[in-house]
Order: C-alpha cells, then structure tokens, then sequence
C-alpha cells in the first residue's frame, strides 16, 4: 500500500505551502468561495501526486491552526486555569480534542453520509492517490482527505470567534447585562453559522454531489435558538471552551 501524499509530506516543513494556508485562513473569513474554487486546480494539477484528486495533500494548514488553537489554549490556561498542568491540559484538549479529534470525528461522518446521501455516484476513496478522484469509467469519489480539509477549514471561524475573539471580549460580554448577553451569544450564532456555511462550500464545490444545499439546514434552527437563548442563556459564560476542559471559568473582574 502506497502512503498517501499528505503523511509524507508531515514532517517535510520545507516543503510545505504556508503562504498559501495563510492565504486560505484570510479568505475564509472574507470570501470563503474562492478558497474552494481552488479544487479544480488540484484535480488538473500537473503533479502526480494530486493529479485527479480533491484534497490537497498539504499539511501546512493543519499545522498552523493546530499552532492557533495551542497558543488559544495557553492564553486560556494562564488566564483561568487554577495552575500550570490545568494550564497544560487546557493546550491538549484544545489542540488534540477540539480541533483534532473533532474535525476528524466530522470528517469521517461526512465521509459516510455525504457520499451516500448526497452523491450520485457511490464509490469512495481515502486519500485520492492518483487517479482515484476520477475513475477510469469517469466515475468520481468523495476522498476523506478532502473531507478533512473541509473540516479543519470550516473549524476556523469557531476558532476565530469562540478562542480569539470570545478570550479577548469575555471581560464584557461575561457581564450580567442583557447587551452583554446579546453580543456574546450572537458571537456563538455566527460561529456555528459560519461552520455550516463553509462546510457547505466545501461540498458544493464538488461537481458531483447534489442536494448541498440540506447542509445549510441547521442555521434556520440557529437562528431560533438564539432568539430564545437571548432571553434565557448566556452563551459566553456556559459555553466558553475551557469549560469543557474541567476548568471553572472564573468571573472576570
């Protein structure tokens, strides 16, 4: 068995394209279509090892996110966890649970599931070697190497909103005020609405997967729940991402 493109490159830092996954997190945020318009470059890439394949067997976005969500989990640790090895099991869970271990509990669902449901053809393949994204009888399949990099990319805007943006803001949307309440929890909406939008994306781009659209269907339901939530549930305080580390979140000051 041939190992896929993207395990050997992992620990070939030299060569991998940063500027180019630097590229992708800019653009996901402001204009997340013409990341996944970039796939038709991949499937026609001269290189053999992409040649006829979605994913883009580059671990550099793997990398940096994965170096976001360590540096999130430090800044969350050292401003809430009781001491360093909270501090430590904080920076694991969130780089080895939350963005690893989610992303790839999604992508393998969507592998499952999208392929079937969505497709019109039901062949599948893992990581594309070459040829296998397009068949020898034009029959394509979902790799779950691109499922992968649909899930660390729509991981992202969680990343920016919910370990960024919610770590700097906390101090004021964490106040028993109902604008408080209001920001922070439509923080959240965002958040998971930008996740299913780009998750979206991802599997439209596909030319050959069809009814895309019912992946959008659970923004609808967001947007019910934070209706509700704005008069009932404060998002900020009960949600943050430490707290699904064991670590109480203590009240900013």
């Amino acid at each position: 068995m041939r190992v896929p493109p993207f395990f050997r490159k992992l620990f070939k830092f030299t060569s991998m394209d940063f500027e180019t996954a630097v590229w992708e997190m800019t653009h996901l945020i402001i204009a997340p279509k013409k990341v996944f318009r970039n796939i038709y470059y991949h499937v026609s890439h001269p290189n053999t090892e992409t040649k006829n394949s979605y994913h883009r067997p580059d671990p550099a976005f793997t990398y940096l996110l994965a170096l976001f969500s360590l540096l999130a989990g430090l800044a969350w640790g050292i401003a809430y966890a009781p001491n360093t090895l909270a501090t430590l099991r904080i920076t694991a869970v969130f780089v080895l649970v939350h963005f690893l271990g989610v992303s790839l509990l999604v992508a393998t669902g969507m592998y499952f599931l999208v392929g079937r449901v969505l497709g019109r053809r039901r062949r599948q393949g893992l990581f594309g070697p070459p040829g296998d994204a397009v068949g020898a009888a034009g029959e394509e399949v979902l790799e779950f190497g691109y499922c992968f990099d649909v899930a660390i990319r729509a991981f992202l805007p969680l990343w920016t909103f919910l370990y960024l943006l919610q770590f700097l803001l906390l101090p004021l949307i964490a106040q028993d005020y109902w604008v408080s309440n209001l920001f922070g929890n439509t923080m959240y909406l965002l958040a998971l609405s930008y996740y299913f939008v780009i998750t979206f994306l991802g599997y439209n781009a596909l030319p050959f997967l069809s009814r895309t659209e019912v992946l959008l269907a659970p923004i609808p339901v967001l947007v019910i729940l934070w209706i509700i939530s704005l008069f009932t549930f404060d998002c900020a305080t009960n949600l943050a991402p430490v707290l699904w580390c064991g670590v109480n979140l203590r009240k900013p000051v």
